[in-house]
């Protein structure tokens, strides 16, 4: 059964006769060539023999028979795969498709996450990752949505342009023979010659924008081709998004990087926290540069409903491009990335690093430093860990590693106010919690440990003479002493504070920004621009004057297409305006008598 196309977007009829009564004329063949093409979508034919027929005897009956069916349901999947409707259909799943990987924690982005998500659901995890889920956007499912989209558009584009180019190079049809049988009609009688009727009717529609020529008796005149050209910029748009998000899902690279002030940072791959990238990633693909963070600013509400509400969060850095580059200044905030290059430099947190200083039981400092404490809430409540591997001998001589458990709060409520939980994230009133160990914190054994935790199954808690846990609250200049000469900790007064920074390179990114804006502005054309047929017959009539016809024909159905109609009618009527008949002109010299309407300003719909 062939199948005769009525919408741009490829929707079907199942015959001829509805495609005809969609745009509003009869089944009979009046209109003809006068309304086909006004859309660019592929037209199915049949392909005799695809399916059925009997199959001959021996083995090249079989192959005959084989080879048809084989053919017939290839361009049998072909046509369907290259239909709007299809292709609808895998927009809808690839969209569904991407919900669990916004509600799901996803391998790539945070790990931890993951594997946080299966020890609290022994059911659903192992089923989550039979799925997929915890990887979307590389399973095998979505990847294959993912294709078939991209081989869909492409197959409905590429005809629809060669037939656009065709319609672009020809001339509009010319007009039926029937034109009172079109949605919107004009007549009137003029005594201009057919030849000044057209002649003026050309004229006015080559000002008003239309593609126009005069053939046999009439003008014919097509307007609105670039709804076509925006349907078509929609998907050529989509197709540049897909390959932009697939080009730089395949070379991006992201990784993060935790610097207090002071310190700096060089974009190698050692250097990060922590860092991923696409399966076509190189490290020489790596922007060089290299940046130190001299000062983080931090100001936040006072009062009212938004209290604690960052006002000013930027980090001021120096860096160089390249091995020998000259140092610049610059301020990265909140949504205002450094670029450099194809990379680009994020702030996204911010937190406190108390400076603290370890002495062993003779007084020798064993470890000075600022140490980085991650933020709870937001308030800035923060936790973190103090490790001293080398250098400290306990009492009794005997090499041993120290370990603290700390809170930080940067202002704490007061004693017996509650528990260690900041009341403002700004440095009003800090405070230090400590509990010590000592014993072997596991770092030998050359298994990767959280910086920011304590392992203590290798460790002993501090204990004084009555067995009491030793922990204090220190303020900054305070310190802490530790039992049995094993020396103290001092909360030095100096408190850095630290940035998080995230460094991007994902190529692909300006392709996928133009592709949605030309998807947009396509799908607007799309939308709101008509592709209308005007015609202008002009002949002589059986009584020798001039009988003027109108009428025009559009994509689909609209009150302003009879509108534009009677706008033209009225230009062209200006032109050749209506003749008066006899009777009329004895009308029209009673001066109480009402003035004739003119019929070009009757269009009917």
């Amino acid at each position: 059964m062939s199948t005769t196309d009525t919408d741009t977007g490829t929707g079907r009829t199942k015959d001829p006769a509805a495609a005809k009564r969609h745009i509003g004329v009869s089944a009979d063949g009046e209109l003809g060539e006068a309304g086909s093409q006004l859309s660019t979508a592929p037209v199915d034919t049949a392909v005799p023999g695809s399916f059925g027929g009997s199959r001959a005897p021996g083995a090249l009956g079989w192959l005959t028979w084989t080879g048809r069916e084989v053919v017939g349901w290839a361009r049998w999947f072909w046509r369907q795969l290259t239909s709007m409707r299809v292709a609808l259909i895998l927009l809808f799943l690839l969209s569904l498709g991407a919900i669990p990987g916004s509600l799901i924690p996803q391998s790539g982005t945070d790990a931890q996450k993951v594997a946080d998500f299966k020890d609290a659901h022994s059911i659903l995890g192992p089923v989550y990752d039979k799925l997929g889920l915890f990887h979307v956007y590389s399973s095998v499912w979505f990847s294959a949505i993912y294709i078939l989209l991209f081989v869909s558009l492409i197959g409905c584009i590429v005809p629809r342009t060669w037939q656009f180019v065709g319609q672009l190079r020809g001339r509009p049809p010319g007009a039926p023979k029937r034109l009172n049988r079109l949605p919107a009609y004009a007549t009137w009688r003029t005594a201009a010659e057919p030849e000044q009727v057209r002649e003026a009717a050309l004229k006015i529609l080559k000002q008003r924008r239309f593609r126009a020529h005069i053939e046999k008796d009439a003008v014919a005149a097509e307007k609105g081709y670039l709804r076509e050209t925006g349907n078509l910029l929609f998907h050529i748009a989509l197709i540049v998004m897909l390959v932009a998000f697939a080009w730089g899902q395949l070379f991006k690279s992201e990784g993060n990087k935790l610097i207090v002030e002071g310190d700096g940072f060089s974009n190698t791959i050692s250097q990060y926290d922590d860092f991923k990238s696409g399966n076509l990633f190189s490290t020489d693909d790596l922007t060089p540069f290299s940046f130190n963070l001299k000062k983080f600013t931090g100001t936040y509400e006072r009062t009212g409903p938004n209290k604690g509400t960052p006002r000013t969060y930027q980090a001021a850095i120096t860096y160089s491009i390249g091995a020998y580059g000259k140092e610049k200044k610059t301020t990265v905030k909140v949504n205002e990335p450094l670029r450099i290059g194809d990379s680009k430099v994020y702030l996204t947190a911010h937190g406190y690093a108390p400076v603290v200083t370890v002495r062993d039981g003779k007084g020798n400092v064993v470890y000075h430093d600022a140490v980085p404490m991650l933020p709870l809430d937001s308030n800035v409540t923060s936790q973190g860990a103090i490790k001293v591997m080398d250098g400290y001998k306990n009492a009794q001589g005997t090499t041993e590693q120290l370990g603290f458990s700390a809170f930080f709060v940067p202002t704490f409520a007061g004693a017996g106010k509650g528990d260690m939980f900041s009341q403002f994230p700004a440095l009003d009133f800090p405070v230090l919690a400590l509990s010590g160990y000592h014993g072997s914190l596991g770092v030998d054994a050359g298994i990767p440990q959280n910086v920011y935790q304590l392992d203590t199954s290798k460790m002993k808690q501090f204990k004084d003479a009555k067995g009491n846990i030793v922990k204090a609250r220190l303020l900054p200049g305070e310190t802490m002493k530790l039992p049995n000469g094993a020396g103290s900790i001092t909360f030095d007064k100096g408190i850095k504070e630290w940035a998080n920074f995230q460094v991007t390179q994902q190529p692909g990114s300006d392709w996928a920004l133009i592709g949605a804006f030309t998807a947009i502005f396509g799908l607007a054309g799309s939308l709101f621009i008509r592709r209308r047929r005007v015609w202008v017959r002009a002949t002589t009539g059986a009584d020798g004057v001039t009988v003027v016809e109108m009428a025009g024909l559009g994509r689909s159905e609209s009150a302003k297409l009879p509108e534009e109609l009677g706008d033209l009618a009225a230009l062209v009527h200006d032109q050749a305006p209506t003749k008066p008949d006899t009777d009329e002109a004895a009308v029209e010299t009673d001066p109480d008598a009402e003035p004739s309407v003119p019929a070009a300003e009757r269009t009917e719909k």
